[in-house]
């Protein structure tokens, strides 16, 4: 079939001339059987980008965005509550700390704050983003955390109180954000490129990690800490307006998107949102479900290691490594900067395995989460007892680093076992993953009063034995395959036969 012209569709054989709308009036499911056509003129070089691969660029920025903001008060934090001298162009100035009256134990739950909001809008993230889509959903997070973020430098100054309510609130309207994400690739990604394109877009939390420690060590030093959220704050705004405008909730709502990419994505995934979101989740089997609690598991144990991590690294490089704060960020920044490429590569891997190895997806899923939690348990066990800050900023950067292998494996193993429900799962799941983020925190601020190297070594023993428990769970208890209570009753295919026969039927009467 050739392209519909542009301003046109074809559906089943029959084409409409459109209206007010880009294409024409149609019902709710025949809209997710239309073939678009080229894209418009006005996008120059728009071809050698296909719109699913757009929709996972977009996402890794926003997710960017988001680790950004998130990230930023770890750097802030030891800004404002440490009295240091700086350097600037030959110049060194003496600051005296803001907060310096905020002990271990109030910068911890300060820092923990965020996860008391952020725990409490996963499933609400995943129930918003399957009612209304999830390009709304996710949005709305980021815009809500990129207004708070700019507010933080007054809201701070008003007292800590206040300060740890608005880091929660921050939390609320980042919780949408997996959830939401996974809502839109149950829509847009086919299932043989579905870990590609999921662990493109999760890559944008570490390298926007990456990016905001050196910065905001660098802004700090030069324009005082408040130039940290500011600036973070805006870029996230800017991120919003062009996501709203370009990005859509399925394929078909994409007026940009080719036949030949419409028709590959619908006939992969074998359904329509309309098809399956009157359907009510079956929670019942979910929570009895062995393969769920696999990722459960597994995202717990590897966030436990990567909260305690993304919290706690710059204080462990000054008082182990006996880094300065800005050499910290910068060093800080190399384990996010290795895991973000190594989620990347081992997405494509991964499908790679898959499509062209004929791998099972089960054992794509746990040679990658398994075989990363190992080498992290080897390597957080060298890095406690690292012989020389050398070392230990080698063997840390491989703890973080090759954790991105494991994103391969259960971060996108919702989409393997109920595609429509990913969106719920993934709000399940994270859920019970956030808790380390809750008291990660505390339980550090608590054991490393003094920074003493004994003190930090019961740290790194926790995360240590947390990974190799997640790896035994996960191999004993993951599955590759769609669960028999996601099952789809017909689908795309079958609603274009229907369509098809209405059409044929139509022009014998005729």
């Amino acid at each position: 079939m050739e392209p519909a012209a542009e301003g046109r569709e074809i559906l089943a054989g029959k084409e409409r001339t459109g209206g007010d709308t880009p294409y024409g009036a149609t019902t709710p499911s025949e809209d997710h059987l239309r073939l678009r056509g080229p894209p418009t003129s006005w996008m120059p070089g728009w071809h050698l980008l296909q719109r699913r691969h757009y929709v996972a660029l977009m996402a890794f920025f926003g997710f960017a965005n988001i680790y950004a903001m998130r990230s930023s008060l770890t750097i802030a934090m030891l800004d404002m509550t440490k009295n240091r001298t700086v350097t600037i162009n030959g110049t060194t100035k003496h600051r005296i700390a803001e907060f310096s009256e905020w002990d271990s134990t109030t910068r911890g739950v300060i820092l923990s704050a965020f996860f008391y909001g952020y725990i409490c809008t996963q499933l609400p993230g995943g129930w918003l983003a399957r009612r209304h889509g999830g390009k709304l959903v996710y949005v709305m997070g980021v815009l809500g955390a990129a207004f708070l973020t700019l507010l933080t430098p007054p809201l701070a100054h008003m007292g800590k109180g206040v300060l740890i309510v608005t880091r929660a609130c921050e939390g609320l309207f980042e919780g949408v954000a997996y959830p939401s994400m996974h809502a839109i690739w149950s829509q847009w990604a086919p299932p043989m490129e579905k870990t590609k394109l999921a662990t493109i877009g999760f890559a944008g939390s570490y390298f926007g990690t990456v990016i905001s420690m050196p910065l905001s060590a660098w802004l700090g030093d030069n324009y005082g800490w408040p130039s940290i959220f500011y600036v973070f704050g805006m870029l996230a705004l800017l991120w919003c307006a062009i996501w709203f405008k370009s990005v859509k909730n399925t394929p078909a709502e994409d007026r940009h998107i080719t036949t030949e990419e419409l028709t590959h994505i619908q006939k992969e995934i074998g359904y329509t949102h309309e098809h399956v979101n009157a359907d009510k989740p079956p929670w019942g089997e979910i929570v009895r479900s062995k393969a769920v609690w696999a990722i459960v598991i597994a995202h717990f144990c590897e966030n436990w290691g990567f909260y305690t991590m993304l919290t706690h690294l710059p204080k462990f490089m000054s008082d182990v490594l006996h880094y300065d704060l800005q050499k910290a960020g910068l060093l800080t920044a190399l384990p996010y900067l290795a895991m973000g490429i190594v989620v990347i590569a081992g997405g494509q891997f991964a499908d790679y395995l898959r499509v062209k190895r004929n791998w099972p997806t089960v054992k794509v899923r746990k040679v990658f989460c398994c075989g990363a939690f190992i080498c992290q348990t080897v390597f957080i066990l060298l890095t406690a007892h690292a012989p020389s800050p050398g070392f230990a900023v080698f063997t840390i950067t491989l703890a973080i680093g090759l954790g991105g292998f494991a994103w391969s494996g259960f971060s996108v193993n919702h989409l393997d076992l109920a595609p429509q429900y990913a969106g719920l799962l993934m709000g399940f799941s994270n859920t019970f993953a956030t808790i380390p983020g809750m008291i990660s925190p505390i339980v550090v601020g608590a054991i490393v009063t003094e920074g003493h190297v004994w003190q930090w070594r019961i740290v790194l023993y926790v995360a240590a034995l947390l990974y190799a428990i997640g790896a035994l769970a996960y191999y004993l208890l993951a599955s590759g395959e769609r669960q028999s209570w996601a099952d789809v009753q017909g689908g795309y295919m079958s609603r274009l036969d229907e369509l098809n026969e209405r059409t044929d039927a139509a022009q014998i009467s005729d």
